[in-house]
């Protein structure tokens, strides 16, 4: 249990804060992670063969959605800011038609490759005897998928080109073009071959009209809910700081990165960023090799002055002692 309220907790959590993203690859790969909970959580419910099945369809349609992605940002001169990719599909039609395919996918649009692992384990944890909570937040999470996932089409997709007045983007990379053409087949046709090779004996699913028709019900509201959180700024209509305090902690990813990544690795670099300058490149330095150092050289300069003038000192000696025999 404990793995399947972190896993689904994952699944929303990356979800949420993709629709706070304007970084092509951060989103991208929150949308991997968010993927990777919903694998998780089904591992969790004890569905083996459907989290394997879902591993390998999700590895269809984002290895081509990194292709597209990575495509259009070397065309873009690097630039991975998807408000400044209006009208892609003017310049590089069949990039864009590769890249929307593999986004409708991962929405679960029926009968591409991603609706078929994806509807088969949400109608199989509505079949189970769960929680509202492990429900609720399986159709949340499918929801903010889709909701991101039209976010980035609208921006991608539609609007003004905003990078430069003067530039020309095309599909020219034959290679890349030949490799997202092979894949394309795959992303459209391998979910429902690969379901006929994996589950020979179907699952048996009996629900209700409505719950059957649930996946289908959260995919059209998440792309109408995208629609609009994309076509409207709330920064813009809020009269209030409140939204965007919720949004820049939305894209710190509920401050994970302090708790986990900065939490522990800071009091560390701090420690060894002291020991440096105080111990190593202090009170050691100055008491240990450099100090053994200076010592070995000053008397190295005593012995070799001793040495130079040796006759000097010994007829010096030889006088004092005239002196004092006289004496």
């Amino acid at each position: 249990m404990i793995l399947l309220f972190v896993s689904s907790l994952t699944m929303f959590m990356a979800g949420l804060v993709a629709n706070f993203e304007y970084d092509l690859k951060k989103i991208i790969a929150l949308s991997t992670l968010s993927q990777l909970g919903l694998m998780m959580s089904i591992l969790a419910l004890g569905e083996t063969m459907l989290a394997f099945f879902h591993l390998l369809m999700h590895a269809l349609f984002k290895a081509l959605l990194f292709m597209c992605a990575g495509y259009m940002i070397h065309t873009m001169l690097n630039c991975q800011d998807i408000r400044y990719m209006g009208s892609l599909v003017n310049f590089i039609p069949l990039t864009s038609s590769f890249f929307n395919i593999c986004n409708l996918s991962l929405c679960g649009l029926p009968f591409l490759s991603g609706f078929y692992s994806k509807d088969l384990i949400l109608e199989s944890m509505s079949l189970g005897f769960l929680n509202i909570y492990v429900y609720l937040i399986f159709y949340l999470s499918t929801g903010l998928t889709v909701m991101y996932s039209m976010r980035l089409l609208y921006y991608t997709m539609f609007g003004d080109f905003n990078l430069m007045p003067y530039f020309s983007v095309s599909d020219s990379g034959d290679t890349m073009l030949k490799g997202m053409g092979g894949l394309i087949f795959f992303v459209i046709f391998g979910g429902s071959f690969m379901s006929w090779l994996m589950f020979p004996t179907p699952y048996m699913i009996c629900l209700p009209l409505f719950m059957k028709l649930m996946v289908l019900i959260t995919v059209i509201f998440g792309a109408f809910l995208g629609f609009m959180f994309s076509k409207i700024s709330f920064n813009d209509y809020s009269k209030s700081m409140s939204f965007y305090k919720f949004s820049y902690f939305s894209m710190l990813m509920w401050n994970l990165n302090f708790l986990s990544t900065f939490g522990v690795i800071f009091y560390f670099l701090k420690f060894g960023e002291k020991y440096n300058s105080l111990i190593d490149q202090g009170w050691s330095e100055y008491y240990g090799s450099q100090n053994i150092f200076n010592n070995l050289k000053n008397l190295s300069i005593n012995l070799q002055n001793f040495f130079i003038n040796n006759i000097k000192i010994f007829l010096t000696l030889f006088l004092i002692w005239i002196c004092m025999l006289f004496l």
